[in-house]
């Protein structure tokens, strides 16, 4: 891995792989909807979607038959920290790739006849979440724990908002966002030092200085939000306080988040679907802010089971809690996330990515062995504090389904001591 700045500031971050013949190129850029305020929710994501829409040199079509005519892919995506615009291509095609990517980057028209077609566009990927309980009861979640928080803002942001925006908005945030200081390029494959050159071409005229203004950490809330919907299935998900991605235990937590609904073993698969039949999908997860995180379970199951789901749920954790891990779990857990790793290594898309967020959101980045040695360092009373801080505040809990009658009796304060 190679650390390297082009003669205008910008950050660039390098691995040669000289054993594969594809090359992943990512622009990483420092904002997403935890950036916006009420007025703007759902921008970052609509100026992701029109720098697809057309520059002078390139129209949409043709920005997708240059990636297509030489057999690569592009793509791009909003989250709540961070946008990323990237593609993976033969080696051979770097420079077309890198061409036409920096071209939609720095040059992207905003036409207003584009906007309005692709406002529609994000207004029915909208609807298509709505439509979609299982991912709405998340986006439900984030608010229940976060509040009015930006962090608990929707990605895509609302109808209304969107309706607002013109292209002079886009532009403007854009201007105040997308800065040398907020940006990184991100690029791993089989590349030698001329690509120094062919970044310094296209991206040595960026001078767009400044930064975001300093984000607030936000304070979990321990809500419960209930969104009435005619389904066949109850979504619910619980949700205790995480670790951030600075956390000294973060290891520690993405090992407890594995054991506890992280696969086809642990311990909420094994007893809720495996033992009992009663959900099809139960599982949970780790999210990682730069300065706040969430431990979030979900589980889709019918009205009737319900209140069973969310019992079974509370006393895994409430083992957890009182009892730990035992050792057997904690050094199956490890040799679990060790593998995952190095397997989520294989490809060039996820080495890009890896580097890119990493010197985006950190500015450093850890070796391989040093992240297996933080892994292997992971100890029973790692894990025991971590329980203890998630458990010092009760659930946040959000649900969508016909009716809100177990979780309206569901304790969420069951596991503060």
């Amino acid at each position: 891995m190679e650390n390297v700045q082009l003669t205008n500031g910008l950050r660039v971050v390098l691995e040669k792989i000289p054993t594969c013949r594809s090359v992943s190129f990512g622009i990483w850029v420092k904002t997403g909807s935890r950036n916006e305020d009420e007025t703007t929710n759902g921008v970052s994501h609509f100026i992701e979607h029109m720098l697809f829409k057309g520059t002078e040199r390139y129209d949409a079509k043709s920005i997708a038959e240059a990636f297509d005519g030489i057999g690569g892919h592009v793509n791009a995506f909003t989250s709540k920290e961070y946008t990323c615009y990237y593609t993976k291509v033969l080696d051979e095609h770097l420079p077309i790739a890198v061409d036409v990517l920096s071209d939609m980057f720095f040059r992207s028209q905003m036409a207003e006849e584009e906007l309005h077609k692709e406002r529609n566009v994000i207004l029915e990927e909208i609807s298509m979440y709505e439509d979609t309980p299982d991912d709405l009861v998340h986006d439900l979640l984030t608010r229940a724990a976060y509040g009015s928080h930006s962090l608990a803002y929707p990605i895509l942001g609302t109808r209304e908002r969107l309706d607002a925006m013109t292209s002079a908005d886009l532009k403007r945030y854009m201007n105040q966002h997308y800065t040398l200081d907020n940006t990184v390029i991100a690029v791993a494959g089989n590349i030698d030092d001329s690509i120094i050159e062919l970044l310094e071409r296209h991206f040595g005229d960026f001078q767009i200085k400044g930064q975001s203004p300093a984000v607030e950490a936000p304070a979990f809330k321990s809500d419960l939000l209930f969104h009435q919907k005619q389904t066949e299935q109850n979504h619910i998900c619980m949700s205790l306080p995480g670790c951030s991605m600075n956390d000294s235990n973060l290891y520690a937590m993405v090992l407890l988040n594995n054991i506890i609904g992280g696969g086809m073993s642990s311990r909420l698969f094994q007893e809720i679907r495996e033992k009992r039949g009663l959900a099809y999908s139960v599982y949970s997860y780790h999210s990682s802010h730069i300065d706040s995180g969430l431990f979030t379970v979900y589980a889709g199951t019918a009205p009737k089971q319900t209140s069973d789901v969310l019992e079974l749920t509370l006393e895994v954790l409430q083992d957890v809690t009182v009892k730990g891990l035992s050792d057997e779990e904690l050094r199956k857990g490890k040799e679990q996330l060790k593998g995952s790793l190095i397997l989520s290594l294989e490809s060039t898309s996820s080495r890009m990515t890896r580097l890119g967020k990493n010197e985006l959101m950190l500015g450093r980045h850890y070796t391989l062995d040093e992240i297996i040695a933080r892994i292997e360092a992971v100890t029973q009373d790692d894990v025991r504090e971590i329980v203890k801080n998630m458990t010092a505040q009760p659930f946040a809990v959000s649900m969508v389904g016909s009716n809100d009658a177990a979780i309206a009796a569901f304790r969420r304060d069951s596991l503060v001591q």
